[in-house]
């Protein structure tokens, strides 16, 4: 069994889609089998890892569909539904305790007489034949995870208010005929294969997401950039597909994720990326390192408390801050600690100006980043993968401005001129200062932002999903940027496949500074 996608089925008459629009690289195999499966592969036989989409007839504890997820986690196969899924349906609260979430996403039935109290719906993946109810459907695949469930939908006699009365998981042989296309465009948008009759093709190496948003007007990497990524993935072996917030049910149909998103804590990027460690993809950015770079009051302890140079550094708060009139030397920055791109970054010449801008940024945060200010005509960014520099740039400067980029009081912002430079041509001492810097963080892609001044070299924050785009950072070593970034992810991918560690999380340990904000976000 080499292909890429499995369906498992009890018998094989339960996929009747198989004679009329077989899968090119998919392929269908009885519970039976598929537990047999590694009975009959020699032992230690390294392969990677597959998705496995399991659609027997129930998922009962010790039942067949159990047992096929069960083995799938555990030879390293990605399976859905999972386990976990299997034993949230199994146990009524846990179902029931979702329910809520369902409910106001429940429209579009004005027209059922009032006479009709109950209705079934049947979701594929996600999927459903009433566009009105398309949310709820997506809403609840990414709840239950599940190929095939069940909505039932009730109201009270004459009420026109319906609510989620249950989910369950459904048996594939209840697929109505008359659903047959729907059925069949489900399971393509969630393997993102094309079933037709067609000859086999080679499997790629690796199937890649990259999480962006094409609505940000300040993305880390360009859509235009997204593309060109994507042609050299593939000429690579390596099939690139450009994902958004929406695709999160099917994360795990692939092999690594790739964040050109803009990250926080607080935020979806940071749900994509637990989700893929959790699941054993290698991810960029993994989960610690978001945590760790996206707010300047943890880097700044960081990079102190491990003799990298910084400017003069200190945490305000309230109560802290009619203590520093005498003590600091004007200008200094204020900074929001999990602001981005220069937008919660403000400069104070006197104690005036500071205490307004002070209290402003309060109401945001309970703790202000303050720094002595440093003025260069450019800042050195250091891009810095797995431990080794992969870029070097000069951002320059806004004209008449004291920033790299300058945001207008309507929206927009200006940007300063962006200059690549080779490694082998920066100062040794910034390499260095941004190796230790990066090295603090983990073992992924970062960017290190620094200030060279005659009193050394600073590091000013690092960055986990530093900017990458076509004709700046990539000026000098052209697609090979891009080539030697998914190559990384590449390597990790087979050798967590060759070492059997695929389905097992392996991130850095989230920083134990921040436990409560984990907490949250679990």
């Amino acid at each position: 069994m080499s292909s890429d996608h499995l369906v498992v089925v009890e018998k094989l008459s339960d996929f009747r889609w198989t004679g009329q629009a077989a899968p090119a690289d998919t392929d269908v195999v009885t519970a039976e089998a598929f537990i047999a499966e590694m009975q009959q592969a020699p032992s230690g036989a390294a392969r990677r890892p597959r998705k496995i989409i399991n659609l027997c007839r129930e998922y009962g504890y010790l039942s067949l569909g159990y047992y096929c997820s069960l083995l799938a986690e555990a030879r390293g196969d990605r399976v859905t539904p999972s386990v976990e899924t299997i034993l949230d349906l199994l146990q009524r609260h846990a179902r029931q305790a979702l329910l809520p979430q369902l409910d106001r996403l429940v429209g579009g039935l004005d027209a059922v007489p009032r006479s009709v109290d109950s209705l079934a719906l049947h979701v594929y993946f996600g999927h459903v034949d009433d566009a009105a109810l398309s949310q709820l459907a997506r809403k609840a695949f990414e709840l239950f995870r599940c190929p095939l469930l069940e909505i039932q939908l009730e109201r009270a006699a004459g009420s026109a208010q319906w609510h989620v009365a249950s989910v369950e998981s459904l048996d594939p042989r209840d697929v109505d005929t008359s659903r047959d296309t729907l059925f069949i465009s489900a399971l393509t948008e969630f393997t993102r294969r094309r079933w037709h009759p067609a000859r086999p093709v080679t499997a790629p190496k690796m199937d890649l997401a990259i999480l962006h948003d094409p609505d940000d007007p300040l993305p880390p990497s360009s859509t235009r950039t997204l593309r060109h990524m994507a042609d050299i993935g593939r000429a690579m072996g390596i099939e690139v597909e450009l994902i958004r917030r929406h695709d999160y049910s099917r994360l795990t149909q692939f092999d690594a994720l790739l964040i050109r998103e803009t990250t926080a804590v607080p935020h979806h990027t940071f749900k994509f990326a637990r989700k893929a460690a959790s699941a054993g993809m290698p991810v960029i950015d993994d989960p610690g390192s978001i945590m760790r770079c996206t707010n300047k009051a943890y880097l700044a302890e960081l990079l102190q408390g491990h003799g990298v140079a910084t400017p003069r550094t200190r945490l305000v708060s309230r109560r802290t801050m009619a203590r520093l009139e005498r003590d600091m030397r004007y200008p200094v920055v204020l900074k929001v600690p999990d602001g981005s791109f220069s937008r919660d970054v403000k400069k104070a010449d006197d104690f005036a100006q500071f205490q307004a801008l002070a209290l402003s940024m309060l109401k945001e945060s309970e703790i202000v980043l303050v720094q002595d200010f440093m003025y260069t005509p450019f800042d050195w960014r250091v891009g810095v993968l797995d431990g080794q520099p992969l870029f070097v740039a000069r951002y320059h400067m806004v004209r008449d401005h004291w920033q790299i980029m300058q945001h207008a009081a309507v929206g927009g912002a200006t940007e300063g001129r962006t200059e690549a430079v080779a490694v082998q041509r920066t100062p040794h001492r910034v390499l260095e200062t941004a190796i230790r810097a990066a090295a603090l963080i983990g073992d992924g892609f970062y960017g290190v932002d620094l200030k060279e001044t005659p009193e050394g070299v600073f590091v000013i924050e690092v960055n986990d999903n530093p900017n990458l785009d076509v004709g700046a950072e990539d000026q000098v070593l052209g697609d090979e940027l891009y080539r030697r970034l998914l190559g990384h992810l590449h390597s990790l991918f087979e050798a967590r496949g060759a070492s059997g560690a695929a389905g097992r999380p392996d991130a850095k340990a989230l920083p134990t500074a921040l436990p409560i904000l984990a907490a949250q976000q679990a």
